[in-house]
């Protein structure tokens, strides 16, 4: 079947598998509120993505769809952690107004997806020459590499970079 009847055939979808949705949530994430909100988020992805509806296995593919915003959910909060740890870290004075810190956590997020679909070697040269101030020769010891090869690293995550800023829709 098209995804022409999707809306009807998401409803119907809803109505047989919200309830068990939210509590397969409910027990990843031990937090019914966080739970309603990505059962929630999974339907809408049903109704954005075009997918053929009905579904042979409905249970099986919500499940798919909840894991990755259970993930997505949880590194949101590993970014958000640290963001208000290194906060901490500044005197009070130098604490940006709650606008500012919901503006940076969304930028951290955009930052962390690009360099998340970076290879894990170049993810790993760029971060730690950008966060941690590493040398190539550093970046060469720790991840086992030449130094030319960290440059190679380091030119593609640039390359990644500049090609996510020049694309269209950024």
């Amino acid at each position: 079947m098209s995804s022409a009847n999707a809306p009807e055939h998401v409803d119907l979808l809803y109505r047989d598998h919200h309830g068990w949705l939210l509590g397969w949530l409910r027990r990843k994430l031990g937090c019914a509120h966080d739970a309603a909100d990505l059962a929630h988020d999974a339907f809408l992805r049903l109704l954005r993505r075009p997918v053929d509806l009905p579904l042979r296995e409905p249970r099986a593919y919500l499940t798919t769809i909840a894991h990755g915003l259970v993930v997505n959910h949880w590194r949101r909060l590993e970014i958000e952690r640290a963001w208000l740890d290194a906060l901490m870290q500044q005197p009070e004075s130098c604490q940006p107004s709650p606008e500012v810190r919901a503006l940076a956590i969304e930028a951290l997020l955009e930052v962390d997806a690009l360099l998340s679909t970076l290879p894990d070697k170049p993810r790993r040269a760029f971060l730690m020459a950008q966060l941690d101030g590493f040398t190539y020769r550093e970046i060469a010891t720790e991840l086992g590499v030449s130094e030319r090869m960290v440059k190679k690293y380091m030119a593609q995550a640039m390359l990644h970079c500049l090609r996510a800023e020049l694309a269209p829709g950024t």
